[in-house]
């Protein structure tokens, strides 16, 4: 279940000491790119640091890294025993995310690090993270629609929510492309709470990131993340270029990431594994294709996708979409820990595909068949691109399903 509030993670985090300081990352959209670029600049300054990040993507402790490397299954057990035991013994009825976000702290706090880097898990005011200590610098990065059943019905309301990391002397670091009313927002709230906004000049490193291969929005969260980075170590203060290499060298799974399938589908080329789940990422990720494979000859794409109940799949699809196009739809498989997460019907995402102009001829309804859909998509696409995306959950089921085979 989701259960906002900072009350239960309070009790849970009290006998953990919070030494390190936290970089902490609110947004609906990069936060996870920008962790891992906070992660990246951490490793290359000779700084030990941890991250925790969400949803987790294969397996339930890969969202905790420490100095870059997920934590073990032994590791993680052991720090999160601890937890349940203090969630048992105190009858504090955690949710799943507050006891994640605790054994985290936890794990965080054995191995002694200097940073850690903490992605917000919804929202931002009452998320379990926002229980943090000793903030030195928070981020906010590209603000859409989202999650409307918990965090308000308009961006603004949204935005506010989001703000709510925002500390009294904490500078905050603002992703200027937010729409002029998401910045108000924010700005407004930083004068109450006293904190100081600051917003990285995109124009100074867009032409020497885009000559590195960066894509637009890679480029306005990297900005963000370098500043972050200036304001949390002071003493390590490099400019973005001596970060580049070890930045280029981050992977970060399911976003714009190209896969080999080969050893599931008998596919040498690669196709593209990304986890746009609403209108923003969709945009990005629509720009990305249509750059990248529709330019190329105009072939048609070949798509693999799944949705989580509650999404704006005509929305997200409208985005992606286009006459000629084929489409398998799939069922992501359970969600551990999230048993509250459920997809939508393969059929009512084939019936969405129709209304953006896909012919019938081009659908197949893949059930819960993950790497039936992969098969199919594969042998229709021939030569041509393969994209698998919709949602996060989607890419954990591919990744795991890969990692089996």
């Amino acid at each position: 279940m989701i259960d906002l509030g900072l009350a239960r993670i309070g009790r849970l985090v009290q006998q953990t000491p919070q030494t390190w300081k936290a970089i902490h990352v609110a947004g609906t959209n990069g936060k996870g790119s920008i962790c891992a670029y906070l992660s990246a600049m951490l490793s290359a300054s000779g700084l030990t640091h941890a991250r925790f990040t969400s949803p987790h993507l294969i397996d339930h402790w890969d969202c905790i890294a420490i100095n870059g490397k997920p934590v073990s299954e032994a590791v993680f057990r052991d720090a999160e025993e601890v937890v349940k035991q203090r969630d048992r013994e105190g009858k504090v009825g955690a949710t799943e995310f507050e006891l994640l976000t605790a054994t985290a702290f936890e794990l965080f706090h054995r191995h002694r690090v200097e940073y850690g880097v903490v992605e917000v898990g919804l929202g931002g005011r009452l998320d379990a993270t926002n229980i943090l200590q000793q903030k030195a610098v928070t981020v906010i990065a590209k603000i859409g629609v989202d999650h409307q059943s918990f965090l308000g019905n308009t961006i603004e309301e949204i935005a506010l929510q989001k703000a709510g990391i925002m500390h009294s002397g904490v500078p905050c670091v603002v992703d200027p492309s937010n729409q002029p009313s998401v910045l108000r927002v924010l700005e407004e709230h930083a004068r109450e709470v006293g904190a100081l906004l600051h917003f990285p000049v995109i124009e100074s490193v867009e032409g020497t990131l885009a000559a590195e291969g960066f894509e637009p929005h890679q480029i306005q969260n990297l900005a963000c993340a370098h500043l972050a980075f200036r304001l949390a170590c002071p003493e390590h203060d490099y400019p973005l270029a001596q970060l580049l290499p070890a930045i280029k060298a981050t992977q970060w799974p399911g976003r714009l990431q190209h896969l080999n399938l080969q050893k599931l589908t008998g596919r040498s080329n690669p196709v593209l594994l990304d986890g746009a789940h609403n209108s923003q990422s969709a945009e990005v990720l629509a720009a990305y294709v249509d750059k990248h494979f529709r330019a190329k000859g105009k072939q048609p794409v070949t798509w693999v996708l799944a949705a989580t109940r509650g999404k704006d799949v005509g929305g997200i699809f409208g985005l992606l979409l286009k006459p000629g196009d084929r489409v398998a739809a799939v069922q992501f498989g359970p969600v551990n820990g999230m048993p509250w997460i459920k997809p939508v019907i393969p059929a009512s995402l084939l019936q969405v595909a129709v209304e953006q102009g896909v012919e019938k001829a081009a659908l197949h309804d893949a059930g819960d068949d993950v790497r039936g859909a992969l098969s199919w998509a594969v042998q229709a696409a021939g030569d041509g691109p393969v994209v698998i995306a919709g949602s996060l959950y989607l890419v954990s089921s591919v990744l795991r399903l890969l990692r089996e085979t």
